[in-house]
């Protein structure tokens, strides 16, 4: 890509590193209305309305005891990371052979094992990986590989085949499930949240956008600290801004989260330093924040860019490599202070839509390749190797050696054993890719996300003859929508339909006064943006 030296402001230039990459972040989103995830599920304003410390009851702390509070944090390594120079099978002399100028030299790497290791730029990951918090899998990819980026991407967050086009995401069809209410009865805690990445296929369901979508850190921070995303304080009188500044009130009227997001935010403190000039690190500081201050969202993406290295890319490569390992360490230094604890429930877990090819270039670069290692982080995973390193001895001039492990499987695994799905689930929402054993600490018992909103049940009224009282509880605020629903599930009368804050909740259905005949009926719960139902004798 061309650019010119002569541009003044600081970062408008490759040249200027780190400061193109959030430069490139900051201006690259085409409108601010195109954040579906922000605006798709209606309008609810939250900020005129009190926010009370939840009180809880025992019922409700007895809900809290099955809950699973596991965590998934995704590193997007944008561009196609190079796995040779990430993970380099030391003393290998093929290695050394078909990269002669880029090659990472054994003075120049640390030990993960006698076979294996990393650059010295990386070693802040160093105790990671001697503490049990730090797993490689060798050579990820998929059959029949696409090179281009966008389609690439759009494989690798679809969980498709190269041959098939899926327009929703893995994480989307996943999150479509566990909050089937979605649109109808939305969440006050997003399911998802991903900071730097516009509008991602990954969260994409059939309904919406299951993530809250924030271009860079310093939109977030607009959020959390004045619970607006637009700002409209300092705009001027012409027709113009006028319109700018309505279109941006409307957005910020209907932007839900912005209670949660401004509890925990002020709730959770960092607690370390975070390295300098490092966008994958302020980003990674949000989410530590959020977690602390126990926000409620499990699954969360942040980016780094800059992997796409077609020339020069020995100290370039192993400057982004040194980002991502000091982001990671030092994310994982705060959510572990104090001995929290919660490190152990937090899961890191990096990908890339393809790898580098083997060979080096003229340009003392790589070019778009097959398989690339992922890196799992944290959540008491032990440490050690999965699958199979790329065979260097007799290499295709023309092609890459083949994957070793399906990226398909490793979501498999991270749905089924680290957030605890049903196999039925994890089949529909990745399509039949086998779970690595071992890869990951299995939740026990599988619980799935289903229990921020619970219906309870049914009894006859103690002291009203004819009537039953229906039970449910919520662990945290929110719009419900408590239904009667006939036989076949068609909806006959509504019960209840508005905010309620969390706690427990008991209503009284007299089965005369909603006109309903003795009878086999249903009542359905919507809530948090999940779907609860059960069958009730009247």
């Amino acid at each position: 890509m061309l650019h010119n030296p002569n541009k003044c402001r600081h970062g408008a230039s490759l040249d200027h590193g780190e400061a193109h990459e959030r430069d490139h972040q900051l201006w690259s989103r085409r409108d601010f209305l195109s954040a579906s995830g922000l605006l798709g599920a209606g309008s609810l304003l939250l900020g005129g309305l009190p926010l009370r410390a939840f009180q809880p009851t025992p019922l409700m702390a007895a809900l809290n005891g099955g809950d699973n509070n596991r965590i998934l944090v995704l590193i997007r390594l944008d561009g196609g990371n190079d796995g040779l120079n990430t993970v380099i099978e030391r003393g290998n002399s093929f290695y050394y052979n078909i990269r002669p100028n880029i090659g990472i030299q054994e003075g120049n790497m640390w030990a993960l094992s006698n076979e294996y290791g990393m650059p010295l730029s990386t070693q802040p990951l160093q105790p990671m990986w001697e503490n049990g918090m730090m797993k490689v899998l060798f050579n990820v990819g998929y059959p029949q590989p696409n090179y281009s980026h966008f389609r690439s991407y759009d494989i690798v967050a679809s969980a498709s085949d190269s041959d098939v086009v899926v327009n929703t995401g893995w994480m989307g069809r996943f999150l479509d499930n566990e909050y089937a209410a979605f649109l109808e009865a939305p969440p006050t805690v997003p399911p998802a949240l991903q900071i730097g990445v516009q509008a991602d296929l990954s969260f994409r369901s059939d309904q919406a956008n299951m993530a809250l979508a924030v271009s860079s850190p310093q939109e977030f921070y607009q959020i959390a600290q004045t619970g607006q995303l637009y700002d409209v304080a300092h705009l001027g009188s012409s027709p113009r801004e006028l319109e700018l500044a309505f279109v941006r009130q409307t957005a910020n009227s209907a932007f839900r989260y912005a209670e949660s997001i401004k509890s925990a935010y002020g709730k959770g403190k960092n607690q370390v330093d975070y390295p300098a000039s490092n966008y994958l690190a302020e980003q990674l500081a949000i989410v530590a924040r959020l977690i602390k201050g126990n926000l409620g969202t499990r699954v969360y993406m942040v980016s780094i860019g800059g992997f796409d290295t077609h020339s020069e890319q020995l100290d370039y490569h192993q400057a982004l490599l040194g980002r991502l390992a000091s982001a990671v360490k030092t994310f994982f230094d705060d959510i572990s202070f104090g001995n929290s604890g919660l490190e152990q429930q937090v899961l890191g877990m990096t990908f890339s839509e393809f790898g580098r090819t083997i060979y080096e270039n003229a340009s003392h670069g790589t070019d778009h390749g097959w398989g690339t290692p992922m890196m799992l982080f944290g959540g008491n995973t032990g440490n050690g190797f999965v699958g199979q390193y790329q065979d260097l001895g007799s290499p295709d001039p023309y092609a890459d050696p083949v994957f070793s492990v399906d990226f398909r499987s490793v979501y498999s695994t991270v749905l089924q054993d680290w957030l605890g799905n049903s196999p039925d689930l994890v089949n529909y929402v990745v399509g039949g890719h086998p779970v690595i054993p071992g890869l990951v600490p299995a939740v026990q018992p599988p619980s799935g996300d289903n229990g921020k909103n619970v219906l309870l049940g049914h009894n006859p009224h103690a002291h009203v003859p004819g009537s039953v009282e229906i039970k449910y509880a919520m662990q945290q605020n929110g719009p419900v929508r408590l239904q009667i629903l006939d036989r076949a599930g068609h909806p006959l009368r509504t019960l209840v339909s508005e905010y309620k804050q969390a706690g427990s909740y008991t209503f009284t259905l007299n089965p005369a006064e909603l006109f309903l005949s003795p009878g086999i009926y249903q009542y359905r719960l919507q809530a948090g943006g999940r779907v609860f139902q059960r069958e009730i004798v009247l």
